[in-house]
């Protein structure tokens, strides 16, 4: 994918062994009906070309490449949420609660997760549906 693409599109990047993380992949693309966000796995290879280095390797938090911008942890989830449109824009609102607060909240489901939700042997596999909102 070339990099100007890249600036143009909004990607979730996502720890791809995560059942966490695997299962909000799925309900994301349930409710994007716009087909606005393409996923890629943060231990693949369109993680290491886009991302600023060190960013692919920190697998305890979502990366959102949103018109060329680098969101991580909490900033991303909120944004993903407004992104998507509707009444979900209500999450911009919690912008407002100290950002340390809800970085706390997303540290501790992060650090949790693998115990909580499961942990894969190996990345996840597009469906031949979804193979084309996934990159590799």
């Amino acid at each position: 994918m070339a990099m100007a693409t890249a600036h143009s599109q909004r990607i979730i990047f996502f720890d791809g062994v995560c059942g966490l993380c695997n299962r909000a992949v799925d309900r994301l693309m349930r409710i994007d009906r716009k087909k606005l966000f393409r996923f890629a796995p943060l231990q693949g290879e369109t993680a290491h070309a886009l991302l600023p280095a060190g960013t692919a390797d920190a697998l305890g938090s979502v990366v959102y490449l949103r018109d060329g911008e680098v969101l991580r942890g909490s900033d991303a989830t909120m944004l993903i949420m407004v992104d998507l449109g509707g009444w979900r824009k209500i999450y911009g609102a919690l912008r407002i609660i100290p950002r340390s607060w809800h970085e706390a909240l997303y540290g501790w489901v992060a650090r949790n997760r693998y115990h909580w939700f499961g942990k894969r042997e190996t990345c996840r596999l597009p469906s031949p549906e979804e193979r084309e909102r996934f990159l590799p």
